[in-house]
């Protein structure tokens, strides 16, 4: 095929028409890289769950393990930059002359990525004039280990990948007073965002909880997605 017939099957399939599309760039790599409608995190499943089915139980020990405390859940971590913060221990709430054996130990594990929008074959013509809609989904467990369990922040940078175009963050507070193990979406759509940008921050955090053993608050489907159309 041509140049040009790659170009057309590009305009074609993704109903880029009256969208600029300049001829120096290489449409049969653009359409090969598949930059829209795909989900442009890796890794998407660091502990290789979904979310159409119901999150693991906690299996508790019949021997108390040994070792030092744990703070991050086992998992492929691959294409993620991760980090953990221990929280000190808290042991307000509880009354002056009770002997404590022992306190649970919280941390927050954090989750990041990067996603470069032109390495992954979007163009500067189109995130500046168009600026297409860029979709964040993610998943968390309700884990019950604390009433704040999970954040979210992303955002959208410009080139230099320092400045910040937009943002969005979540934080959401659990309720605690009824049980409940499932997976809870979060979600957020960017439109209308300016021009300028060229990488999206994904961040997540999530709070374990070791007491003994380590109880963890887990996250699948993570996805940063590129739509080849934008909201009115």
């Amino acid at each position: 095929m041509s140049a040009v017939d790659w170009k057309t099957k590009c305009q074609n399939e993704w109903n880029l028409r009256g969208v600029s599309m300049p001829d120096g760039l290489d449409w049969k790599m653009v359409y090969e890289s598949k930059p829209l409608g795909r989900n442009l995190l890796k890794n998407a499943t660091p502990y290789g769950l979904t979310h159409n089915t119901p999150p693991p139980e906690a299996e508790l020990s019949e021997v108390c393990p040994q070792g030092p405390p744990r703070f991050q859940a086992e998992g492929n971590y691959t294409d993620w930059t991760t980090s953990v913060e221990v929280l000190p221990e808290d042991a307000s709430g509880i009354p002056p002359g009770v002997v404590i054996c022992h306190l649970p130990q919280y941390s927050w594990c954090t989750m990041e990525q990067r996603v470069d929008l032109k390495a992954e074959g979007l163009w500067d013509e189109l995130l500046d004039k168009c600026q297409p809609d860029i979709v964040i989904q993610d998943w968390y467990e309700e884990s019950q280990v604390h009433k704040n369990i999970y954040q979210l922040h992303v955002k959208l940078l410009a080139a230099d990948g320092q400045k910040v175009i937009s943002e969005h963050s979540v934080k959401p507070t659990e309720d605690l007073s009824n049980y409940s193990h499932t997976w809870k979406e979060v979600s957020h759509v960017f439109t209308g965002y300016g021009p300028g940008v060229r990488y999206v921050l994904f961040s997540h955090q999530v709070k374990n909880k070791f007491m003994f053993e380590l109880y963890p608050t887990l996250v699948t489907g993570s996805s940063v997605t590129v739509r080849p159309t934008k909201s009115n």
